[in-house]
């Protein structure tokens, strides 16, 4: 009967103690959800003239302020969904100045430069875009006929744009003795890319381009090593979103698990 009773004692104890320490432990979850969120790489980076409010209460996070535009406001989004310890978010944040028509001139225009961005293969910031009623052109420079190419290449996959005029000049050849190779170049950048911000670029560039768009993806990144899952309606599909996700800044690999759907036999 005594050792009955000591038991009950004890775990009454055990009880109390953990309901005492529960709300520390979720006091701190929400600081580290909080600051993980704004020392992130999107947020340091794609969001850092934005005015945004992080708030996190037992891993529900509310997301509020301002942002430039649409993009945004689902990388902030994004970028907190895929941190540790986040259960939902509920994001408010409001798009500041007027919201352009969608497939609108000024529009496609906003989408095309968020999406180079997004790409360390071509030059997103000395690329110049215009836009007249789907029709994209691009000006600037790039830094050699495979790069012009892959320019076009991710504007046209963009929903709205019909046509894509590559008007970009292509840099003589050059040769720095400290010049540092694409991979260097990642490298460096990975010391400050957060595996949280790779997830959320991965994930708004598949959305961006028209082939990817509708395709649905589970992503998780470890170590800038990206993971696929879902299902495809065909080979070509999955070989895009390899293709896609690796010119994503920062990843080092691609491991795509996602499945090719068979197309179900009709019988009479």
């Amino acid at each position: 009967m005594v050792k009955r009773t000591y038991r009950l004692a004890l775990i009454a104890t055990v009880v109390s103690l953990l309901l005492m320490n529960s709300p520390l432990f979720a006091s701190e979850t929400d600081d580290r959800i909080e600051a993980s969120a704004k020392r992130s790489y999107v947020f340091q980076t794609y969001l850092k003239g934005d005015d945004i409010s992080i708030q996190s209460k037992n891993g529900d996070v509310t997301l509020t302020g301002t942002v430039s535009d649409g993009s945004n406001k689902l990388l902030a989004r994004e970028t907190v969904a895929s941190l540790p310890g986040v259960k939902s978010v509920d994001n408010k944040l409001k798009i500041k100045g007027d919201i352009p028509a969608e497939f609108s001139d000024a529009w496609l225009i906003t989408k095309v430069k968020t999406t180079l961005l997004f790409h360390r293969n071509v030059n997103a910031l000395g690329t110049e875009v215009l836009a007249e009623k789907g029709v994209v052109t691009l000006r600037g420079e790039a830094a050699s006929i495979a790069q012009k190419d892959l320019t076009t290449e991710y504007a046209k996959d963009l929903d709205g744009v019909k046509i894509v005029k590559n008007e970009m000049t292509v840099a003589a050849p050059q040769v720095k003795k400290a010049e540092k190779t694409i991979d260097e170049k990642v490298d460096a950048m990975n010391e400050s890319i957060d595996d949280a911000s790779i997830t959320a670029l991965v994930k708004t560039t598949l959305l961006y381009h028209r082939s990817t768009s509708a395709i649905k993806t589970t992503v998780e990144t470890k170590d800038w090593v990206v993971r696929l899952s879902g299902k495809v309606t065909n080979a070509s599909e999955k070989d895009l979103a390899t293709k896609l996700v690796s010119d994503v800044y920062s990843v080092t690999k691609v491991v795509n698990n996602m499945t090719v759907g068979v197309a179900e036999s009709k019988t009479k």
